[in-house]
């Protein structure tokens, strides 16, 4: 079964384990006897019913023995001896459950079997009064679809009713009662059906008393509670109420919901059941069978209680409160005393309700504190005479509201804490105290109505409690009564008459509150339970099992308020009392108590209260019969104590009617000890079960020792929270006496204290359930999550030394004296200290570091547990290894503190002028913080500055973070993460010499001694090596290796420079080399004072400089990313400046030579209507670190000058430049059309150039400025006329001519003479474009220049690059990949290329290429984003001008080029130029799907062939758009025809065509029927052609284009072979009309680009094959078309 042990320990025999020892609840002198007829098996849960017994083995099997009516076969329906149920019999049953008179059974699937008494519908089975054999019980969700069988890990029977606990913390029930909490009038229920009322809490453990039930309940998580409205979701009652008297105001959220009475005539309009008898639900005979059963305690008044409580439900509104429904306007207006308003009008006065209250308060009396189980008897609180119920209070809920936060502001967070006082019923309850008595043992009396003053802990303790009631949690009346005496809240009934004390108190600094209880969600609560619970009760309450206060019915699960905040771990019901067990081993107990079961004589035992038991006992099991209880507790030896109260029949009176007594409080069963180590306690009925182990190899001790050490610990750090910080945390005056840096320490000790309490409790709650089960010691939470507990202590240690550190416990033991009025003696027996002259601050001091002595203890016990294995086994291996690792904790966690104490006396006691020095210069903030810990000082002068002054003062002191350098008048904190130490050797210095080097500084120290050097340099490595690792200094024996001796020269740190004027306030993170920034990320901000502002650098760094590619990022706006080197922009970059960055208005993209533009650029401006580029004034944009000699840098972004007259537009300059100025040939053009190339000068056109208007108006000639025209030079008009002549003038603005003017065109001989542009020759030459971005990926595969280097250093380089990339960016979501993961993997690997050429190798090679090319994290892959982003920069926007075409195609072929020449480098054996390639292909057919591969000879290796495929795709939509600029006139034209000539039918199309008539088509095929050609058919001739020749548009390169080509021509002839039904070989005259049919049809938007493109870029090796031809087809169909006459 789950959780069975299958490795056995030494001498370990399945006969010891799970022995049952029985014996009955009414007996004195019987000793418990072993349950025979089990032949040793081992007994793992039991239940028991009234007269009846269910067992459940190991293995899964099902025994059973004592009475079963149900099955008339069984001898005298009873069975002595255990039997197996054979029903059960390999069905792996997990736990088993026992009711009166019925049993269930869960298998590990999550299925439930049920037998026995079923006229209640118990057993879930429809129409059978008794059910003799387990049958199978159907638990289906019906919410889901389709239904889902719901899968049950508890079950939990009653009298006549039973509830099923499922997988998903849900809690189904079926039978008859009020106690099945459905929402149902109907009984029985046959059918299980969910709990709704419980729907969306998580239940963790359930329990069924004859009629009532229980359910443990796990908090909801703050994100998970409702958000609480003004009014009860059941009632609309207001939740919140408040009664202004003269003085004060009192406001209580107390309210009172009717939900759980039982329903009257009023709220339903069928009759009315009684209180305790549900309609529909069948009432058992009684049973007399059983001589315990008649004595049944019967209710005090059972008919008076009944009786008012059906009173009380006539005073309810007459209405049916349900959720989501409106209240009555009388309830929504007058607050709680409108609402007894509309409850009281159904009796004649007000009189009669205080009259009915007054008697209703007889029945029961004032709660003492649960807080202190055995308080003392103190005088009764007095009652005020002549007191009266306030008058009703008419405010409406927002004015209500409104007095309360104005109330608040005043009191302060006083409110929030205690915001509870009385409701109206709690008035009443104030004013009318009840006097008497209600008996609930024979021969018992307890002091009605007494009442002790509360202290201030207590106070504390409830006021937590309160702020974790929620208001839909319903609760007991007289229980809040009598906490609301003492936690009544008076606040100012007027703001005006707050007197100045009051406000004074208000205003006084308080401690910021701190929750003591952990914030769920953390690591532990994912495999430890959670203690944060609630206890759920419903049911029949006539003997007060309930725990709400009184004794009605609740027909749905309501909070017991009072066990909110306890703790509680556990629950158990008897027939008629109820037993909750809390993580401090404390058990409350509530119900009937004629027999003293309850565990106390106090009263009324209709709520919760502590059994009398030991204050040294700690209880970690319980069980509940008819009339007893058993408690199972901790004993003085490891072996656990029995404790028996209840029910007892003394021996002499056996045979008499006077024969009962009570045990009143648990007593010790002595009998139990013989038993051995008792496991589980079991009750039902009579009788009582104990299952024992025996202790083999003092493995079972062992376990007990540790569960019993670890509820000891928790105990005592519950007593420590409870009794320490609790009351310490909720001084007033703790903040002001403390200080803020004190008082966050403080609570954040307390919190992590909290912390390790609440994570104890945890543990030691699941090791009680681990002793409860097969206790296999691999499943120990400890062994397999040690890290949660070892973090915990690490964190907690490190809280309580940092308070240690600063003093703390000196300042904290003032307001402790106060608060303990000088009696320590609490504070002494918690810290275990018996000297009673110790100090207070020691004693906290011990008090607080008491929590880290158990690791010793978990260690000594783990050790123990060790023992019991085998040397081999696992089980040893991990014992002893979670041992050592809390031993080795507690060594180092103690050599913490000594470090912390070291500290603490450092700063409190080093002697003399160091103290005033001390004083005078290092302010506390800046030197002594919390975390910081001394490891060594040089006050004895065993270190001193080299070369010092001789009355100098230089004073060393090592911290576990810093450096500090102290001299008289300064002091310097050298972080050590960026500090470096190494031996000094030099001639001229001491041989006891050590260099310092930090990040701005170097200096020499000297040592007194070669030992005193040893003992510096060791302690400075270490602390640097444990600040850079982050990792502790201790380690477990044998996991691990010794510290280095050395830290790493290389790290990664971040430091903020404050020595260097220059460089205050600047920060850096990132890599660091011997004391200088150094490595491939760094990141640097430097404050710009006068913008207020921060310059940002994110890059790579090389010696204390930026080096390599990074991003600037100026605090001016402006953007550089690029290449950086000695701190200056150096080599390929882009510039974006303005205001609006991020659509940068002005954006340089080019080559950079120290800092300034030099080289080719492309600069843009968007935003400009006229502009004209200038050098700037240089401001710094480097800087240099102190020890190098370099001035800083400066650096030029280029500005703009608004020019007055003019009108250009938004430009962009392509070209040459020298020292931040335009000079050199270059292109400028703007977005009105115009287009200049020539030379520039100085940032001026200067020198020759050809200027270009949009309607083809151009000048070239002499150029002196921008846009101006000087000198000699030829003006061309549109229509082709020119002059010719010298020009002077500002283009668009007037322009003066002397010159002759020409019409070439007006004479047929003069046409010649017209001139013709030829654009491009003034340009930059492409293989001059971009060298800056080819040279650094040269430079990146390790090469001087380009083709200079070692191919294998390249490869190298390669590898190292992707490997780096690739750690970097491993968090990136488009690097997680699994696909791109292998891809990077795969170009790790080298292409074994050797020897010639083949097919084969071209196909790796080509691959590789295309891996590369797809990732930028390769140097091939990087180069060609580089290049995609300058061209689209250069060629989109304003670039888009149709002039540049052929420049743009010219600078792809010589990407082309560049790239393959840096191919055949990485591939030596790749031959340069056109080259055949020799050999046969191997590889599979069609594998050329590029189309280098003609389909008959060999292929071609060219650039084009193997690299257009890569980088064309990347560049189509910029070139296709100039392209298309370029045609546009021609594509109109083109495009007219088109539409025209589509207007006609097919066969009028081909006829016009002159397509021979045996080409048309007589029948087609559409959707796969035939149908004829008609002479009104159109678009269905030849359709598989057309729609092949449109995929031309999709494709991008001029291979993939012309494969759509030739895919065109073969389905135009297969559909001609059809037809003509022969061989047929085409003719041009044939083929050509055919095609241009093909061609109109396609309608191709842009076809005169797509020819054009294909022409400028294909392969030249294809250009007179066969597709070269079809090319030329489609080319001539273009052109044809254009002049096409169209009639």
């Amino acid at each position: 079964m789950a959780g069975q042990d299958t490795s056995r320990r030494e001498g370990e025999n399945p006969h010891d384990r799970g022995v049952p020892h029985v014996w009955t609840a009414r007996g004195n002198i019987g000793i418990p006897e072993q349950l025979p007829g089990l032949g040793g098996k081992v007994v793992l849960q039991v239940a028991l019913g009234t007269e009846h017994c269910v067992l459940l083995t190991e293995g899964g099997d099902v025994y059973s023995f004592g009475r079963f009516p149900w099955r008339p076969e069984c001898e005298a329906n009873r069975l002595a001896v255990p039997t197996l149920e054979q029903a059960l019999a390999g069905l792996n049953v997990v736990s088993v459950a026992a009711g009166s008179h019925h049993s269930g059974a869960v298998t590990q699937d999550g299925t439930v079997y049920m037998w026995g008494e079923n006229s209640s519908c118990q057993c879930a089975v429809q129409g059978q009064s008794q059910v003799p054999m387990p049958t199978l019980v159907t638990i289906s969700d019906p919410e889901t679809s389709p239904p889902e069988l719901a899968k049950t890990v508890q079950l939990a029977c009653g009298e006549q009713h039973t509830l099923a606990l499922s997988t998903r913390q849900e809690v189904w029930a079926w039978g008859s009662g009020c106690q099945l909490g459905l929402v149902t009038t109907a009984f029985p229920v046959a059918r299980p059906q969910k709990l709704e009322h419980l729907a969306g809490r998580a239940v963790m453990q359930i329990a069924c008393g004859a009629h009532h039930s229980l359910a443990l309940v796990r908090k909801p998580w703050p994100h998970e509670k409702r958000q609480n409205s003004e009014k009860c979701h059941h009632c609309h009652q207001l939740l919140l109420t408040m009664m202004d008297k003269e003085d004060h105001v009192i406001i209580s959220d107390s309210h009172y919901c009717p939900l759980g009475m039982a329903l009257t005539n009023s709220e339903h309009k069928h009759p009315a059941p009684k209180p305790d008898h549900h309609p529909g639900e069948q009432l058992p005979p009684d049973r007399g069978t059983d001589a315990g059963s008649s004595e049944l305690p019967q209710p005090a008044q059972p008919q008076r209680l009944l009786d008012k409580a059906k009173e009380m439900e006539l005073a309810q509104p007459p209405d049916n409160p349900e959720d989501g429904e409106t209240p009555s306007p009388q309830q929504a207006q007058g607050g709680v005393a409108n609402a007894m308003k509309a409850r009281s009008s159904h009796y004649p006065d007000e009189e009669a309700v205080k009259a009915y209250l007054r008697k209703l308060s007889d029945n029961s009396q004032s709660d003492p504190s649960v807080k202190n189980p055995h308080p003392p008897n103190p005088p009764p609180l007095p009652a005020s005479k002549g007191a009266q119920p306030p008058s009703p209070s008419s405010a409406a809920p927002s004015t209500f509201n409104n007095l309360v936060v104005s109330c608040a502001s005043v009191v302060g967070e006083r409110v929030a804490a205690t915001y509870e006082a009385l409701s109206l019923r709690k008035v009443v309850n104030y004013y009318y105290p009840s006097p008497g008595t209600v008996a609930t043992c024979a021969g018992s009396s307890a002091s009605g109505g007494i009442q002790h003053k509360e202290t201030r802990e207590e106070l504390v303790k409830m006021e937590e409690c309160m702020l974790d009631k929620k208001s839909f949690s319903l609760g007991d009346i007289r229980e809040q009564g009598s906490e609301g005496m003492c936690r009544r809240l008076s606040l100012p009934g007027l703001l005006s008459q707050v007197s100045p004390r009051l406000l004074r108190k208000a205003g006084r600094t308080r401690i910021r509150s701190v929750s003591l209880t952990p914030t769920p969600g953390s690591e532990a609560d994912a495999h430890l339970p959670s203690l944060q619970t609630e206890l759920w009760s419903w049911g029949r309450g006539k003997e007060g099992q309930l725990g709400h206060g009184d004794v009605l019915p609740r027909l749905h699960p309501l909070c017991i308020k009072s066990l909110s905040s306890k703790e509680v771990v556990q629950v158990v019901a008897g027939a008629y009392h109820s037993l909750a067990l809390t993580a401090r081993s404390q058990v409350y107990s509530w119900g009937n108590n004629t027999h003293g079961q309850l565990g106390h004589t106090e009263s009324p035992t209709v709520m919760p209260r502590l059994i009398k038991i030991p204050e040294d006992v700690r209880v970690w099991d319980m069980a509940a019969g008819q009339g007893h209880s058993l408690f199972l507790a901790d004993g003085e030896s490891l072996q656990p104590n029995v404790y028996y109260s209840g029910q007892q029949m003394l021996q002499e009176a056996r045979n008499t009617d006077r024969g009962h007594s009570c045990i009143q409080q648990p007593v010790l069963q002595s009998d139990c000890s013989k038993l051995g180590y008792i496991n589980s306690l079991f009750a039902g009925g009579q009788m009582c079960l104990a299952l024992s182990d025996k202790n083999v190899m003092g493995y079972i001790a062992s376990l007990h020792e540790l569960a019993s050490s670890e509820r000891r610990f928790h105990c005592k750090l519950s007593d420590v929270k409870n009794q320490i910080l609790k009351p310490l945390l909720g001084l007033d005056n703790l903040a002001s006496i403390l200080g803020s840096t004190l008082s966050q320490l403080l609570q954040d000790t307390a919190s992590k204290f909290s912390k390790l309490c609440y994570l104890i409790g945890q543990h030691s709650v699941t090791l009680n359930k681990f002793l409860h089960s097969s206790k296999d010691v691999k499943t120990l939470v400890m062994l397999e999550h040690s890290n949660i507990f070892l973090d915990t202590f690490k964190e907690y240690s490190s809280s309580v030394g940092n308070f240690l550190v600063v003093g703390g416990f000196q300042a904290l033991a003032k307001p402790t004296v106060e608060l303990f009025n000088r009696n320590l003696q609490t504070l002494q027996q918690l810290s275990e200290v018996t000297d009673e002259s110790i100090h207070a601050a020691d004693l906290l001091h011990t008090l607080f570091y008491m929590p880290i002595r158990h690791l010793h203890e978990y260690a000594r016990v783990l050790l123990k547990l060790a023992t019991c294995f085998e040397v081999v086994s696992k089980e040893y291996y991990k014992l002893q290894e979670v041992s050592c690792q809390c031993e080795a904790l507690g060594l180092y966690l103690k050599k913490k503190r000594k470090e912390a104490e070291c500290t603490y006396n450092f700063w409190k006691t080093f002697p003399g002028k160091m103290t005033a020095f001390l004083t005078r210069h290092f302010s506390t903030d800046s030197l002594r913080k919390p975390e910081r810990r001394l490891i060594c000082e040089s006050s004895n002068r065993g270190l001193t500055l080299q070369h010092a002054g001789r009355f100098s003062i230089n004073w060393f002191i090592l911290f576990n973070d810093a450096l500090v350098h102290a001299q008289f008048s300064t002091h310097h904190i050298f972080p050590l993460m960026t500090l470096w130490v190494e031996p000094h050797f030099e001639e001229s210095s001491s041989p006891n010499a050590l260099k310092i080097t930090t990040a701005e500084e170097q200096f020499i120290l000297t040592a007194a001694s070669p030992q005193e050097k040893t003992r510096w340099l060791r302690a400075i490595n270490q602390a640097v090596d444990q600040a850079l690792s982050g990792a502790q200094d201790y380690l477990a024996p044998g996991l691990g290796s010794s510290m280095r001796a050395e830290p790493p020269i290389s790290r990664t740190a971040s430091y903020t420079f404050y020595k260097d004027p220059r460089l205050k306030e600047a920060t850096y993170e990132g890599r660091w080399l011997a004391g200088k920034p150094h490595g491939k990320y760094g990141e640097y901000i430097i404050p710009i004072k006068a913008l207020k502002k921060n310059d940002h650098y994110q890059g790579h760094w090389k010696d204390g400089k930026m080096h390599g590619h990074g991003i600037y990022k100026y605090a001016t706006g402006e953007v550089y990313e690029g290449c950086f080197q000695d701190n200056m922009r150096h080599g390929h970059g882009l510039l974006r400046s303005g205001k609006l960055t991020s659509s940068c208005p002005s954006m340089f993209i080019g080559q950079w030579a120290q800092d300034k533009k030099t080289g080719y650029g492309m600069f843009d401006d968007i935003t400009r209507m006229s502009a004209v580029i200038c050098p700037p004034p240089t401001r710094r944009v480097g800087w240099s670190w102190p020890w190098t000699s370099q001035a800083p840098s400066s650096a030029a972004a280029g500005h703009l000058i608004d020019q007055p007259a003019g009108g250009t537009g938004g430009e962009k300059y392509m070209g040459m430049w020298l020292d931040d100025a335009r000079h050199g040939n270059g292109v400028v053009v703007t977005q009105f059309g115009l287009y200049y190339e020539g030379a520039f000068s100085n940032n001026k056109m200067a020198g020759y150039g050809i200027l270009l208007s949009e309607d083809d108006t151009s000048y070239e000639g002499e150029f002196s400025d921008d846009w101006t025209l000087t000198g000699k030079g030829v003006l061309t008009m549109q229509n082709g006329d020119y002059f010719e002549g010298t020009f002077s003038g500002e283009w668009g603005a007037g322009i003066k001519v002397a010159g002759t003017y020409f019409k070439p065109n007006l004479y047929e001989s003069d046409r010649e003479k017209s001139h013709v542009l030829k654009l491009g020759k003034l340009a930059v030459h492409p293989d001059e474009k971009w060298k800056a971005v080819f040279d650094q990926c040269w430079s990146q595969l390790g090469c001087e220049a380009a083709g200079q280097g070692d191919v294998q250093k390249a490869w190298d380089n390669i590898a190292v690059c992707l490997t780096t990339s690739r750690r970097q960016h491993k968090d990136s979501p488009d690097f997680r990949s699994r696909s791109h993961a292998q891809t990077l993997e795969s170009l790790e690997v080298i292409p074994q290329i050797g020897g010639p050429i083949t097919l084969d190798k071209y196909e790796t090679i080509r691959r590789y290429l295309m891996k590369a090319c797809d990732t930028p994290l390769h140097p091939l892959g990087n180069l060609l984003e580089t290049l995609v982003a300058v061209y689209r920069m250069t060629y989109v926007g304003v670039g888009a001008n149709r002039r540049l075409l052929q420049q743009a195609v010219n600078e792809i072929k010589s990407y082309l080029t560049r790239i393959f020449q840096l191919v055949r480098f990485l591939f030596p054996d790749l031959p340069d130029g056109d080259s055949l390639i020799p050999g046969t292909h191997s590889g599979k057919e069609g594998d050329n799907e590029d189309g280098d591969f003609a389909e008959h000879g060999v292929p071609v290796i060219t650039s084009c062939g193997l690299l257009l495929p890569v980088l064309l795709p990347r560049l189509y939509p910029p070139l296709f758009t100039l392209y298309a600029l370029d045609n546009e006139r021609e594509e109109d034209v083109y495009w007219e025809c088109v539409l025209r000539l589509n207007k006609q039918p097919d066969l009028s199309l081909l006829s016009f065509l002159g397509v021979q008539q045996k080409f048309w088509p007589v029948t087609v095929s559409i959707l796969g029927e035939k149908k004829e050609v008609q002479s009104v058919t159109k678009e269905v001739c030849y359709a598989s052609a057309i729609e092949s020749l449109q995929q031309i548009s999709t494709t991008f390169t001029p291979a993939d284009k012309l494969n759509v080509i030739q895919q065109t021509f073969e389905e135009i002839t297969q559909e001609v072979l059809t037809m003509l039904q022969e061989d047929f070989l085409w003719s041009m005259d044939d083929l050509f009309p055919v095609f241009l049919y093909v061609v109109l049809r396609a309608r191709i938007r842009n076809l005169g680009s797509e020819v054009h493109l294909i022409e400028d870029l294909m392969d030249p090796s294809v250009q007179h094959g066969e597709q070269g031809i079809m090319f030329t087809t489609l080319k001539a169909c273009y052109y044809q078309i254009q002049h096409e006459k169209l009639t």
